[in-house]
């Protein structure tokens, strides 16, 4: 059978140029010569289309859309993913699906069994599980078809109670078919494939696995379609956080015609799910990975231009870096705005750095509006010491600044904090917390600077003084981060555990960690939940980033 792999990228709800889209690789299909194009899950309309599955002119659009697709499965057969209305009257109202096309029409549905309801995912929210599991027939071939999770329910503790191919392998298939939207982190891709893997070592059947690319405001996928022989041997892999496509053939022996990318000589890797953190783990492809984030957050929103506050550290200097290699340099515009406390490496630093990319940047002393604050709250502030309001001030001020040449321009300000600072609080609400976009919010400091570093690795880009210096808000006289907060290599692996990891702070604690600082980062993280609840969407480039991926109660007593 001669199969081609179709991996997109598509937009949520945009069922007019996902259906184009489709259709084009389908004739590309054809005049490949191929009896089958297979896409990936929920295709047609999107991954992750959330609330909008409950709007029936969504559904309706969709099932519209797959039968405009199927008028083009003529002479060769489509497996495309969309939702299916349930016509029981139990259940969900809707299936997960992934529908076979063939001769003009829709052939069958396969629903989706193993519905994720972790993390990132929420599908039991929307879709109601199968109830029944069938191969399809195909040019004298059956197929097992299935959709993403299903494939994930291995191992020694499966979180499902049902394994679909365990179902289907009762109709004796020839080969295993796999449509998914499995987002990135930097753990995930060696887990994936171990998991591809370990299903054809399982049921001793050639696998093709189609994966979905694109990024989908925080969720980022990328691609990385996989074809497995009978033997477990890795046939051929597709590109990462791109399109791509490709045909082969699977023989009757189970055989590919493509050469062995990976021979099956050692059991698949387990997965990669460090204990401690690493800083450096896949950091070009966590680099990417924001790249493509930022790059499809714009084109999908029909947005160009960003604007970044360049301080002269190495958040923002990280940000306004990957900015301009997401959206090209004339598209980026930075703003530094010095006070009376910034130093002036701050001010050199910052635009040496606009200078090595390329950006345009406007310098916008801040003081004399600082102080214009200043009296117009003397008769409230009169009698009191300065403290942590006067520094919120400046934050804000630069974050009203911003907005207004957003605003003035047309550009979406892209946040600068990263993750260690979300974490603890270590930020100014409506100030640098303002953005329309977190780029690095799912990136602790130590990942910060692991990124520089790579994005200086051919020539250097960011000024080495960035990199080195101690890292400071400057919001008042020889303020540095460490004065508040724990060093980095203190606070970060402590952060790592507690949330990556879902660690208690007594299991933190036995793994021989700082009593003092373990005890703090607990309570500043509880601490700040309220305003990450207030926080722009974050890119999402971990196994476990803020949003949608960690649901914290705001008012709670535990952990205190």
């Amino acid at each position: 059978m001669k199969i081609q792999l179709a991996q997109q990228n598509y937009t949520v709800g945009d069922f007019e140029g996902n259906t184009k889209k489709i259709i084009g690789a389908i004739q590309k299909a054809k005049e490949n010569g191929a009896d089958l194009v297979v896409f990936t899950e929920l295709s047609v309309c999107g991954y992750p289309s959330a609330d909008l599955l409950n709007f029936n002119e969504f559904i309706d659009n969709s099932l519209k859309a797959v039968h405009e697709i199927a008028a083009h499965a003529d002479g060769i057969a489509v497996i495309i993913g969309a939702p299916e209305r349930n016509v029981s009257p139990r259940g969900k109202d809707l299936f997960n699906s992934a529908y076979f096309l063939y001769d003009k029409k829709i052939q069958t549905t396969i629903q989706k069994t193993c519905l994720p309801n972790y993390d990132i995912f929420d599908e039991y929210r929307y879709f109601e599980p199968a109830y029944e599991w069938k191969t399809i027939l195909f040019k004298g071939k059956k197929i097992a078809l299935t959709v993403c999770e299903d494939i994930w329910n291995l191992g020694d503790n499966p979180l499902y109670r049902i394994c679909p191919m365990d179902q289907l392998m009762k109709e004796h298939p020839d080969i295993m078919i796999n449509i998914s939207a499995s987002p990135f982190d930097y753990t995930h891709d060696e887990d994936r494939k171990a998991t591809v893997k370990q299903n054809v070592l399982k049921y001793k059947l050639p696998m093709v696995y189609v994966n979905a690319t694109g990024a989908q405001t925080q969720t980022i996928f990328d691609g990385l379609s996989l074809v497995f022989d009978k033997d477990a041997n890795l046939c051929k892999q597709l590109a990462q956080f791109d399109e791509d496509e490709a045909c082969i053939i699977v023989d009757d022996n189970g055989k590919v015609d493509s050469p062995i990318i990976e021979s099956n000589n050692e059991l698949p890797n387990q997965q990669l799910d460090p204990e401690k953190l690493d800083p450096a783990l896949n950091i070009d492809q966590v680099r990417k990975a924001i790249i493509h984030g930022i790059r499809d957050y714009f084109s999908k929103l029909g947005l160009q231009k960003a604007i970044v506050g360049n301080s002269g550290g190495i958040d923002s200097a990280v940000t306004l870096a990957l900015a301009c290699e997401a959206l090209g340099k004339e598209n980026v515009l930075s703003v530094l705005m010095p006070s009376q406390y910034s130093s002036s490496h701050s001010i050199s630093d910052g635009e040496q750095l606009c200078r090595n990319l390329g950006s345009p940047y406007y310098i916008l002393p801040i003081e004399n509006i600082y102080h214009s604050f200043l009296n117009t709250l003397q008769p409230v502030f009169k009698n009191t010491k300065p403290d942590v309001a006067e520094e919120n001030i400046q934050a804000r001020t630069r974050g009203n600044i911003l907005m207004a040449i957003a605003n003035k321009l047309g550009c979406v300000l892209l946040n600068t904090s990263n993750k260690s600072e979300l974490s603890v609080g270590y930020g100014t609400l409506y100030g640098d917390m303002a953005g329309g976009l977190s780029v690095m919010g799912d990136c602790y400091k130590l990942q910060v600077y692991e990124l520089a570093r790579h994005i200086n690795k051919e020539k250097e880009i960011i000024p080495k003084n960035i990199i080195h210096k101690q890292p400071s808000a400057e919001l008042r006289p020889g303020q540095y981060d460490s004065q508040s907060l724990p060093p980095y290599d203190q606070l970060d692996p402590v952060l790592y555990q507690y949330i990556e990891k879902s660690r208690e702070p007594d299991e933190i604690l036995k793994m021989g960690y700082n009593p003092k600082v373990v005890d703090l980062v607990i309570r500043l993280v509880n601490k700040a939940e309220f305003k990450r609840h207030q926080f722009c969407p974050i890119l999402r480039i971990s196994p476990k980033a803020f949003g949608p991926g960690r649901r914290i109660p705001v008012v709670a007593r535990y952990f205190k």
